[in-house]
């Protein structure tokens, strides 16, 4: 038994019995924190930035029923131009238009039954002024004339509602434009409001990008901007801003912007990737980089900010990079030296990193400078 146990003692590599020996445990996994970070623009001089987005249609309208059926008909497939008021689908008209014949014979009844009651008001009238009916049997046939007019009222808004229902049962474009999405097959049972196709109007296309911190301030709506789309490179797009959100989305302290093309093209489609690109003037301003005054930090060595160096999987290297700052503005923290143009600036975590450590850095945004 010895003799095995020294076998398997010598069979250990020389490294875990050393390990064993010295009683060393295994060194723990490193922790990657998570940033808050923003990218830098230098907002001296005359610049033009783009960001990257996305194409949309100004007017999407998701079409459905108002009322609930079996689907009889689809009269369109995604991508089919349309006209307003042509026929996208339709449901089986059979009960409905039996409610409606039903509603109209009721009607037919309640005008009978009215006019019936009418001329016995009209002789009970008459009997009255010859003083041979009573005025209870009066005002009861006044009555009762009263209730049948009032019964057909009711008869004919039941029998209009009865054929607002028959037609409901066919689903027409409310506008020109394309269709985008068909989400019903026939023979299926839908119910009022469910979605049964997408049009949009390509007429108007519109691009959202996202905007960082630093540059939002300095964009206002109706401002001038060009378009640029990877399907038509060879052609620029004159478009004016429309939103500016007053909002960020995510970590990375970004603001959406919406801008809407002057005139369009053919060729443009909803969903065509874009790239926006907006003229910053600054001509009497000293060049310089405007950073948030927490992403600066001090110790022993001077002014520094964490520059990060993106990596794969959403990872990052931070950078300690000595900086030389200005003056604190409404719009932030001058740094006239230290920084690069199109930099990504840790704003948030900046006391709990150390240089070349890894980060994480969730919702990478990146903006062409």
């Amino acid at each position: 038994m010895n003799h095995i146990r020294l076998i398997s003692f010598f069979g250990m590599s020389l490294s875990t019995v050393c390990s064993l020996a010295c009683g060393e445990e295994e060194p723990p996994a490193e922790r990657i924190r998570p940033v808050r970070y923003t990218q830098v623009f230098s907002t001296g001089g005359t610049r033009t930035r783009s960001f990257s987005g996305g194409a949309r249609a100004r007017v999407e309208s998701q079409l459905s029923f108002r009322v609930p059926g079996t689907v009889q008909r689809v009269a369109v497939q995604v991508g089919d131009a349309v006209r307003a008021g042509q026929l996208i689908a339709q449901l089986d008209p059979e009960d409905y238009r039996l409610q409606a014949e039903e509603a109209e014979a009721a009607l037919t009844r309640a005008r009978a039954q009215a006019r019936n009651a009418d001329a016995s008001f009209e002789r009970v009238r008459q009997l009255y002024e010859n003083n041979n009916a009573s005025r209870t049997d009066l005002d009861a046939a006044r009555t009762a004339s009263e209730s049948a007019v009032a019964q057909v009222q009711g008869a004919e808004n039941r029998r209009d509602a009865a054929q607002l229902q028959l037609g409901y049962t066919r689903l027409r474009a409310p506008a020109t434009g394309q269709i985008a999405s068909v989400d019903v097959e026939v023979n299926e049972n839908v119910g009022a409001g469910q979605p049964v196709a997408m049009l949009t109007s390509a007429s108007d296309i519109e691009v959202e990008v996202t905007v960082p911190e630093v540059l939002i301030a300095r964009i206002r709506e109706g401002d001038q901007v060009n378009v640029t789309f990877d399907a038509v490179p060879e052609r620029s797009f004159p478009a004016r801003v429309t939103e500016v959100s007053v909002m960020a989305g995510g970590l990375a302290t970004t603001f959406p912007v919406t801008v809407r093309l002057d005139s369009t093209a053919e060729e443009l489609r909803p969903g065509m990737a874009a790239e926006v690109a907006f003229r910053f003037e600054s001509p009497n301003q000293r060049e310089r980089i405007i950073v948030p005054p927490v992403a600066v930090g001090e110790d022993r060595e001077g002014l520094h900010v964490f520059v990060v160096q993106p990596a794969d999987s959403g990872l990052g290297i931070a950078m300690r990079r000595p900086v030389t700052v200005g003056e604190l503005t409404s719009e932030g923290l001058e740094v006239f030296e230290g920084l690069a143009d199109g930099e990504l600036v840790v704003t948030a975590g900046v006391s709990r990193i150390s240089d070349s450590m890894r980060v994480r850095l969730p919702g990478l945004v990146r903006v062409t400078p």
